[in-house]
């Protein structure tokens, strides 16, 4: 007896050479990736980057200027329309209505969903509460602290029960209380099955949320792939840190030396040599630790301010 033949599901979203300019200025730079249903995926980068404009392409808020994007086989603009049905969208900046109470913010955008009163009412009620804003549901836009605008963005953006969540840098400016409790939040839509695209400058973010992560540096995706994969492949194990040396000291040839600013960085994938390493550095600005996302992230994107 033949097993049936396994087949994967199609892409929600396929660029292909997608390319994005502003006058002389190449913002998306011919880039190519899928995003399966079902996965989140983090895009990094120094600021301009691209990942806001890329974002900005997937839900049709601007024109491609050359290659393809198709988002759930619609073209964006095209069929903006449809698309947007079927999507949700965390914006970088705060756009709420700063005249409506956290209720009355949600029951309009319900409007503009074109949900009927009933559904509204019901699924407002469901959103405050699993996120922890019914308390605040009647309370004006001052009286709500950065962290509870955040959560009703994210409201805002599930009303119309998304398949596909865009999340831009949504929680920039928060406190890490704050923070880990919105990413508890988006946790639990990726175990509900919701495919989630997020941009983010946090390192722990992406590495917390994400299946796979694109790095990006002036609009190209320069590596991807699952996060404790890129560490695994393209850096060794251990990294000591040190900050305020006069001077670099001389390391052994299985110590593999950076400098950027007045910061050294050692790398090694055996702990011990950088131990030793460590108890002989005449500074208390010096730290032995595991290789993470963001050594990777500069790896590729640079040490150095990107103006």
């Amino acid at each position: 007896m033949h097993n049936a033949p396994v087949y994967a599901a199609p892409a929600l979203v396929v660029a292909r050479g997608l390319t994005r300019k502003f006058g002389d200025l190449t913002a998306v730079d011919a880039v190519d990736f899928d995003i399966r249903p079902n996965e989140c995926v983090g895009f990094l980068g120094p600021n301009g980057a691209g990942k806001t404009t890329l974002m900005r392409l997937i839900y049709s808020a601007i024109h491609k200027t050359a290659g393809e994007l198709s988002v759930f086989g619609l073209t964006p603009m095209q069929q903006r329309k449809r698309i947007n049905a079927r999507i949700g969208v965390v914006f970088q900046e705060n756009n709420l209505d700063e005249e409506l109470s956290a209720a009355e913010s949600l029951e309009v955008h319900a409007l503009y969903c074109g949900l009927d009163h009933r559904t509204a009412r019901g699924r407002i009620a469901e959103l405050l509460d699993w996120l922890a804003l019914t308390p605040k549901a009647r309370s004006s836009f001052r009286e709500l602290s950065g962290g509870m605008v955040r959560r009703l963005m994210i409201a805002r953006a599930l009303l119309n029960s998304p398949e596909l969540l865009i999340l831009d840098e949504p929680t920039t400016g928060l406190d890490p209380q704050v923070r880990h409790t919105i990413w508890a939040s988006l946790r639990e839509l990726k175990r509900q099955g919701m495919t989630i695209l997020l941009t983010t400058h946090y390192m722990e973010e992406a590495q917390q949320l994400s299946d796979r992560v694109m790095i990006m540096d002036r609009g190209r995706i320069v590596v991807s792939g699952p996060p404790n994969q890129l560490i695994e492949q393209h850096l060794e194990r251990y990294v000591l840190q040190a900050s305020g040396l006069a001077e670099a000291p001389a390391v052994a040839g299985d110590i593999r030396h950076e400098r950027a600013g007045d910061a050294d960085y050692f790398y090694s994938n055996a702990e011990q040599p950088l131990q030793a390493l460590y108890e002989t550095l005449p500074t208390p600005y010096a730290l032995l630790r595991h290789a993470n996302l963001e050594d990777v992230f500069l790896k590729f994107t640079g040490r150095g301010l990107h103006e």
